[in-house]
């Protein structure tokens, strides 16, 4: 196995538990000019490349107004440029075999949004969207696709790394709370990242993987609400959405 990061000393505990099993090479997934070097690097090391976990995430929060464009952009970089580019590159060793998985981790927030968030479900909607696209072009080749969608996890994501965006007093009570919330959860989250890590490995291992996994209670009922709220909108609207082909 091969576990990267942009500062690997944070992976030198788990290295030590598997000695010669695990490589930890420094890596940002943000750099370009990194990712054929690290997918060498990785086939040297072990011969192939069954498994592809994109896992790099960060915290935003900011209102749109608020979200500058250097901020968007650097997100962007992380949650979907960077992903894009590394399934890219390790796809024609998958192919090659004619098996393998992709598994991107994406979250709730790749469905649905809220105030507060804009930036960060922009970059999960857009890894979402290639993902789902992608599962038709390599299933031919025997190659799954996973998208999961976390809810809130005990991680890091929103402790001393999360950003927030300069604050405009206009949004303070729209978008003050959910600040507040996100530094505050931190450390009290529900989800366990274990178990959320098995229940992975367990769906990439069945007969029949799904295409999304939400995880959590707080996510699948999350996702639930959204779904029959979308449905009940679309049961309005579906009249005038069907009226507008030509006739005859």
């Amino acid at each position: 196995m091969a576990a990267t990061a942009r500062n690997p000393g944070k992976l030198e505990d788990l290295a030590a538990r598997h000695p010669g099993r695990l490589l930890t090479p420094t890596f940002d997934v943000t750099d370009a000019d990194q990712i054929d070097k690290i997918v060498t690097e990785v086939l040297h090391a072990f011969g192939r490349i069954d498994v592809l976990v994109n896992n790099a995430g960060r915290a935003l929060v900011g209102a749109v107004e608020e979200t500058t464009d250097r901020e968007l952009r650097d997100l962007m970089e992380l949650h979907f440029f960077g992903p894009a580019a590394l399934t890219r590159a390790v796809l024609p060793h998958l192919r090659a075999n004619r098996a393998g998985a992709i598994v991107q981790i994406s979250s709730i927030g790749g469905r649905l949004s809220f105030p507060g968030v804009s930036a960060y479900s922009a970059t999960k909607f857009a890894l979402e969207g290639f993902s789902e696209a992608l599962v038709g072009e390599i299933a031919p080749f025997g190659i799954t696709v996973l998208i999961v969608e976390p809810g809130a996890l005990r991680t890091g994501l929103h402790g001393p790394a999360m950003q927030s965006s300069a604050e405009l007093p206009a949004y303070a009570d729209i978008v003050g709370p959910v600040r507040t919330a996100q530094t505050e959860y931190n450390g009290t989250q529900p989800g366990d990242p274990v178990r959320a890590a098995q229940a992975v490995l367990t769906a990439l291992t069945s007969s029949r993987p799904p295409l999304r996994l939400p995880l959590g209670n707080d996510a699948a009922d999350a996702l639930r609400t959204h779904q029959d709220k979308n449905r009940a909108e679309f049961r309005r609207w579906e009249a005038l959405s069907r009226s507008i082909d030509y006739s005859g």
